[in-house]
């Protein structure tokens, strides 16, 4: 069984025991977070919500906190000697899929 989920923004299409990373969601690393579902596909079958499948979640486990890797950019203005250089690291969740209920 796979799902359509609404996570960080972004939309994911996911199945059991998938890895996955979104922005810092809270909660300890073993902790599960339950996650709207879209659309279920099971087999030939597809269920589409409007704008959620009724009674259908997405439980996935809090496996470990951490940062992206780090963004570069820079600052410059011509004629005045002005550069600068910065960088920016996302704090980000990664979650592993344990199970998809239909509800």
């Amino acid at each position: 069984m796979e799902a359509i989920v609404r996570a960080d923004g972004r939309q994911m299409r996911l199945v059991e025991g998938q890895e996955f990373e979104v922005s810092r969601v809270a909660g300890d690393p073993g902790e599960t977070v339950a996650f709207d579902v879209l659309m279920l596909l099971d087999g030939g079958e597809v269920t589409i919500g409007t704008p959620l499948v009724a009674n259908a979640a997405l439980h996935a486990r809090i496996a470990e906190h951490g940062k992206s890797r780090k963004i570069r950019f820079m600052k410059y203005k011509n004629k005045v000697r002005y550069r600068r250089t910065l960088g920016h690291r996302q704090p980000v969740t990664r979650l592993v899929v344990e199970s998809i209920s239909r509800g």
